[in-house]
């Protein structure tokens, strides 16, 4: 599975960084690093939509405060 969260000056200022931070601890701990590949972009086009990220071709917008549930309810349940 891939997860590509963008990291742009639009979605920086609205906490990417944050997000990239828990999604690589909650792979780690999950023990998916094997089964997920993280990275990262520059704009995906949608930065009124917050924190953009792209598991595999779904695009999904995601906050630094809901990070755990959207790891726990988009990837984790998905691997």
């Amino acid at each position: 599975m891939k997860v590509t969260v963008c990291i742009g000056s639009s979605c920086h200022i609205k906490g990417s960084r944050q997000v990239v931070e828990q999604l690589q601890t909650l792979i780690r701990d999950a023990g998916l690093s094997d089964k997920v590949e993280l990275g990262g972009t520059f704009c995906m086009g949608k930065c009124q939509q917050g924190v953009c990220v792209m598991v595999d071709d779904e695009f999904f917008s995601v906050t630094p405060a809901d990070t755990k549930p959207f790891f726990e309810g988009y990837i984790k349940a998905r691997v």
